[in-house]
Order: C-alpha cells, then structure tokens, then sequence
C-alpha cells in the first residue's frame, strides 16, 4: 500500500488527479482519487525543497510555494521548472485567478502578494497577517484569506483595496476553501479537525467535527466532494458534509523519528505528534522520545525536553534553550540523557532539571544508550559510535549512524547511509549486520540541503532521524523515515530477524 508521507496543500490538476505538496518529504505526489493510486510526479532532489502548497494556472501550469527557502515555482506541463520570485519570506497559501497568482506569508506581520510570472515586482495586497495559509477566490471576486493566530478570516479585492474583516472566532483557521456551490469552508488545524460553514450573507454558521487531526487543506471535484489532507497524520480522505470521513489514500507517520516501548505499547516521536500505541496527540516538533516508569520523556525542535505522564497526561517542562536535540535516554539513576546535535554536545537532565554537560566537541551527536552505567552516542558527520566517558571510538566510519539501542550487551546502531542495522561488540568493535534494504533515509542518490533550523521564526525542515528501540525478548522497532511507518524486527534463528510495518499511522 503506498502512503504519502505526510500531506498539505491539494489541488485537483488538469488530468482530474488530486496533486499533494508534501512538505517534510520535499516533493509532490498525485492521487487518483476514485483507486488510491499515488504516483510522485515531483520527487525529492529536484529543485523544490519544501513544498507547503500549489495551484494550477490556466495553461496547466503547476505553481508551487516552496515555504522553507521563500521560493515560488513555475512547473510547466512539459516538467521544467522556473523561480517565479525568491521574495516572498515563508510562502505558503497560494491561488490561481486566471493567468493571475496570488500568494500569502505565513510570518506575523505576513502579506498577500499578487506575482508576476513573466517579470516584475510583487504587488503588496494586503499586510499585517498573522500567519497566513490556504486562501482562495469567493464568489464575489474577492481573496479570502486565514490570519491562523488570531481566528479570522478576510478578504480583499483582487485590484486593490483595505481587507475586510469576514469572520472572527474561527477555531484555529488553518484554509478557506470555497465548494462548488460557493459556501464558504473554513478548516482549523487543531486535534478535533473542525470545518466551519459559513453563511457570507447571514453569517450563520454550521461546525461539523472531522475527527481529523491536524487538517491542512481540502479541494473539491467536479462533484462537489470535499477531500482533506493533513499536516499531522498525513492521507487524503472524503469528507461528508455530516463529519464522517472515507480514507482515499491511508494515514501514515510524517516522520516518524524517534521511538520507544514501553508497557507492551510503541510510542512515536512524529514531528507534529506524540503516537503513544493507538492515540495520537499534538506536540510540538517533537523528534526524540524515551519511555521509563510510567514516563515519555521528548525532545523537540524547539530546543525543549519535557516530561510526559502517561497516567495523569499531565507535561512538565525539564530544560529549554537546547540547540536541535534528537535522541535521549534514561540512565539507571533516572537522570535523562539528550544528544544536542546542534550544539556538538551530549547534556544531563537531573531530577531538579539542572542540566550538566557530559560531553562536547562533537561533529554532530543525534542519539544516546546506555548499558548499566555506561553510555553510547552515535556521531552522524563523524560516521562512528562513541563512548560517552571518554569519547573514544567504539567504531568508525559509518555512513550517518543514527538510532543506538542495547541488546544483550550488543549495541545495535541504524546506519541510514547504508540503509542498515549494525550489531557492534563493544570490546573488539567487531560488527555484524543484522538488517538491510531498509527503508530509511533519503533514497539513494537523493540529497537534500540541510536548511536553517528556523527561518523567520517558522521551524524549518527538520534532518531524518531514524529512532531505534528494543523489547525485552529482543524484538526491535525502527523508525522507517523513508517510507512513513515504523518496522518491526522480530528475532528469528539468533540474531537474525524478519521484518514488518506495523505503525503506518
């Protein structure tokens, strides 16, 4: 079954096909919605990083904001690419009027912009957004627009004129899309996956509950089905205008990244979410997760590690300030252990939250284990597996060794670059390659530019992180970021195992 990686902005293209931006993946996908069928038609590699949304001109030409870097594409119907502006800081809702294109600036203090294809300076609609996002033309001539921060939506005249304010109160307005009947949609990107109907000429309104986690944007056919995607747990489903949903393409991580077990139950580090068995909450940019007493400990791309009960659901916050942590882990003396990538050091949380450092001068630590009392952190610029006390090498030169697990006093390390699993005897080094053809990484031959960690204040494209944990009777979970799930490793003849999803979202 294909799955798409994570899902944003939709449009239905020329050949009647639902194409998909697919912003943490990098590239574009089209989805036959009567089968299911997906087919990437802009992969990953290519000059669009960061694809947040797109709409198609008259001549079916694909138009494409490309949020991180601030590009905005032209993709010809022949396939070739052209920048169409590199001034627009963080775009991301875009529309189509005709031969015209609009887009706005998900920042605060954003603008609505009308580009010029062929040449010329940015027109300046509208300023003062507070985040903008999915936006399109009204039945009266009109772009509507969402401010996400304050719960509004406006709109202005295409040629000019002061924005109107149409609707406030909005839960969490993430798009404003328009049916085939001109009603006005409105989603919001919250756990509840609400959709408000509003009336535009009494203002009545009706919200029907989704279910939805995170919802991103929807379009409708020639039908007038509404079809919705999300940022949060990826897919494309049909909605009914009662709330009840019919998946078109699967649910999938949008990583995921880090993992953990606990209690019988997986628990997934996923960008957006916090996965714990089979409930899925928001979090936020949540990358790297240990599980410990009855505790999920996190860190995200904010630089935050926080502390999560599992009974009470209750969050404490443990330290802040962190440069890019990833992977941690609990020491026996429930002290916790994050691997700061970006700042080349390897940090303590203790139970007062006093944060120490263990080690520094690091190229770029991404995650930690532990034996009894002593710890691991694999390097992935260096290409080894260190020791924690001493720095000394356990093995080197390894291509982008990741996720580090114990087993059996074996330490297990993902090394993505080779899209495999490594079994290292600590005392000889000697290694031993318990799985393959793993589906981690980027694809071979792809590469992708490591972007700012964030851009505007928005976070930018966080690098893969393939988590790795073990059960008790040995059975391993990965984070399979290549393909949107987690596999299981499950112990066959020994060492050797056999492997199967079994977290797709």
């Amino acid at each position: 079954m294909k799955r798409l990686w994570g899902s944003n902005g939709i449009a239905f293209g020329p050949d009647g096909r639902l194409y998909v931006a697919q912003f943490l993946a990098g590239q574009i996908s089209a989805v036959d919605v009567a089968t299911g069928d997906v087919e990437v038609v802009v992969p990953q590699g290519g000059p669009v990083q960061s694809p947040d949304d797109l709409a198609f001109g008259s001549d079916g030409s694909m138009y494409i904001t490309d949020l991180v870097p601030g590009w905005v594409w032209r993709r010809s119907p022949a396939g070739e690419y052209s920048l169409v502006s590199d001034q627009v800081a963080v775009p991301n809702g875009i529309a189509t009027v005709g031969d015209r294109l609009f887009v706005n600036e998900m920042k605060l203090d954003g603008r609505v912009l009308e580009l010029f294809p062929d040449g010329g300076d940015p027109r300046v609609l509208a300023d003062g957004l507070m985040m903008g996002n999915a936006m399109q033309l009204g039945p009266d001539g009109c772009l509507y627009y969402p401010h996400m921060l304050t719960g509004q939506v406006f709109r202005v005249p295409l040629d000019g004129g002061a924005p109107e304010l149409v609707a406030e109160n909005v839960h969490e307005p993430v798009a404003v899309r328009f049916d085939r009947g001109g009603v006005l949609m409105v989603l919001s990107r919250g756990d509840a996956g609400f959709v408000t109907r509003i009336d535009l000429a009494g203002g009545e309104r009706t919200i029907v509950r989704s279910g939805v986690l995170g919802l991103d944007n929807a379009a409708f056919d020639n039908e007038n089905r509404m079809f919705v995607s999300s940022f949060a747990s990826g897919g494309i489903a049909e909605l009914h205008p009662d709330g009840r949903t019919r998946q078109i393409v699967a649910q999938s991580r949008v990583g995921p990244y880090g993992v953990a077990v606990s209690g019988g139950r997986v628990h997934v580090a996923d960008h957006y979410t916090l996965v714990n068995g089979d409930k899925r909450e928001m979090f936020v940019f949540v990358h790297g997760v240990a599980a410990a007493d009855g505790f999920l400990h996190t860190a995200s791309q904010y630089g935050d590690v926080r502390t999560y009960d599992l009974a009470d659901g209750s969050v404490r916050m443990r330290a802040s300030g962190l440069n890019r942590p990833v992977g941690l882990a609990v020491r026996e003396d429930g002290v916790l252990v994050v691997a700061e990538a970006g700042a080349g050091r390897v940090v303590a949380v203790d139970g007062d939250d006093a944060v120490t450092v263990l080690a520094e001068g690091l190229a770029c630590p991404v995650d930690v284990a532990f034996d009894g009392d002593t710890g691991y952190v694999s390097d992935e610029e260096r290409g080894a597996v260190l020791r924690l006390d001493d720095g000394s090498p356990v093995v080197e030169g390894l291509s982008a060794p990741q996720g580090l697990a114990i087993r059996d006093g074996e330490v297990l390390v993902v090394e993505t670059g080779e899209r495999r699993l490594l079994a290292i005897n600590p005392p000889t080094g000697e290694t031993r390659v318990e799985a393959d053809n793993l589906a981690v990484g980027l694809p071979p031959g792809v590469t992708r530019t490591d972007p700012a960690l964030f851009t505007h204040g928005m976070p930018g494209v966080p690098r893969p992180f393939a988590g790795l944990a073990v059960e008790p009777d040995g059975t391993l979970h990965i984070c399979a970021n290549a393909e949107g799930g987690v596999l299981r490793l499950s112990p066959v003849d020994g060492r050797q195992t056999s492997g199967s999803v079994v977290d797709e979202g």
